[in-house]
């Protein structure tokens, strides 16, 4: 027994000596191995520095170099590549160099475009005469008809017109147009509504001549509420948003005319922005509006005419305008001396302006200004809304010019004169 267990303890001893016991606890080193392992973008050598661009940079170059073969690209990229190719630099290239197309020429060949969709806007339009008799009812109540939604509305409220307004005189106005005078409207309707009264009564028993044109709007509009008759007139307003109605005191004398008993209001609106032209008080007790949504989706070619189209040769005919609106605001005086200065250019369209003592001398011999220092303070004015500018003449001289074509110019100095 002592002898097998001395050889069992002998073995085990061999075993022992052979195989070493292992200790607890991690290996010295192992934790900064394992830290590499896991990391090895960060075991860089002590004399390296890093890099101190962002990853992104050399993501950047890469795509670069492949183009568009990188989709997973993301917009902050293309424009930080782009501000490194030098595609921003600044070109000489100018809107005024654009070759644009004459303004006529544009319209003809709109005018010849096709027209689609005939058959379903006749449809439309055919649909609509269902509601002319409530329609008609509604304005001999004394609500005014505003028609409104997208495309003309010119032909449905001409066949309204026709169909169902025949018991009274009618009036047309094309407010679209931006020449549209409201003294002659108003003078218009009077005149309908003197007619309508002689032909109901004999002459003898007409309590009033025939109103004057050279009576005020006061005077025109007392006339419409002086009769207790029941003569009454209809007026058409095609586009009441129009660019020659939309003033504040031109709206105010429409609402005037549309409270008056003998007048029944019907119109149209084709401005996202119209309803700002009425206060409460305008929309619901003097035009009493009945809003309509009936679109139409025709095209606007009557009214388009009126419109001045973008991107084509009659940008003269804007700054015209905007010349007239300036002038009237100015004081005679002001007016007469750029009148002078008009008319020397249209009669030297050749020259290089008119120079200042030039312009002086003729202005004081027509008693315009009393000194120099009035002069400037006009052309001052005239320099601050571009009615005119200052460019050096052949003999040094600054010239005074309007930055008009002749025609337009022309119109202009006619306009200032009526």
């Amino acid at each position: 027994m002592d002898g097998r267990r001395g050889c069992k303890r002998a073995s085990v001893t061999d075993d022992e000596e052979q195989t070493p016991k292992k200790k607890r606890g991690r290996p010295p080193g192992s934790r900064k191995s394992l830290a590499a392992e896991q990391t090895p973008e960060k075991s860089v050598s002590a004399n390296q520095t890093p890099s101190k661009t962002p990853k992104v940079v050399s993501f950047l170059e890469t795509l670069d170099e492949i183009g568009e073969a990188a989709p997973h690209a993301t917009p902050q990229s293309f424009f930080r590549v782009k501000e490194g190719s030098g595609v921003g630099k600044r070109v000489a290239n100018k809107i005024a160099d654009i070759g644009i197309v004459d303004e006529q020429e544009l319209r003809d060949a709109i005018v010849k475009l096709p027209q689609k969709h005939e058959k379903e806007q006749a449809a439309l339009l055919e649909g609509y005469r269902a509601f002319y008799h409530k329609w008609y009812f509604q304005l001999s109540c004394g609500f005014g008809l505003l028609m409104y939604g997208f495309g003309s509305k010119k032909k449905l409220l001409e066949d309204f017109a026709s169909t169902e307004l025949r018991d009274g005189a009618a009036v047309v106005v094309n407010g679209y147009l931006s020449n549209v005078n409201i003294k002659h409207v108003v003078h218009t309707v009077v005149n309908a509504v003197w007619e309508a009264r002689k032909k109901g009564k004999p002459s003898n028993k007409v309590k009033q001549d025939a109103p004057a044109s050279s009576n005020s709007l006061v005077d025109l509009l007392e006339f419409l509420t002086d009769d207790d008759d029941s003569t009454h007139i209809y007026v058409v307003v095609h586009n009441i948003d129009g660019p020659g109605l939309r003033d504040d005191d031109v709206q105010q004398t429409l609402a005037s005319l549309a409270s008056c008993k003998h007048v029944r209001l019907v119109a149209s609106i084709d401005n996202i922005n119209a309803p700002i032209l009425w206060d409460k008080h305008m929309a619901r007790n003097q035009f009493k509006w009945l809003w309509l949504h009936t679109p139409t989706y025709a095209t606007y070619k009557v009214e388009g005419t009126c419109v001045p189209l973008l991107l084509t040769a009659g940008a003269a005919t804007k700054s015209a305008r905007s010349a007239i609106l300036v002038l009237r605001s100015l004081t005679p005086n002001a007016q007469s001396v750029f009148r002078v200065l008009g008319e020397f250019q249209i009669s030297h369209p050749d020259d290089q302006g008119l120079p200042l003592n030039r312009l002086y001398t003729a202005c004081r011999e027509q008693f315009l200004v009393s000194s120099e220092v009035t002069l400037r303070a006009h052309l001052t004015e005239f320099k601050d809304h571009e009615l005119v500018k200052f460019r050096r003449g052949v003999d040094g001289q600054d010239c005074i010019y309007v930055p008009l074509p002749i025609d337009a110019l022309t119109k202009l100095l006619e306009d200032i004169t009526s």
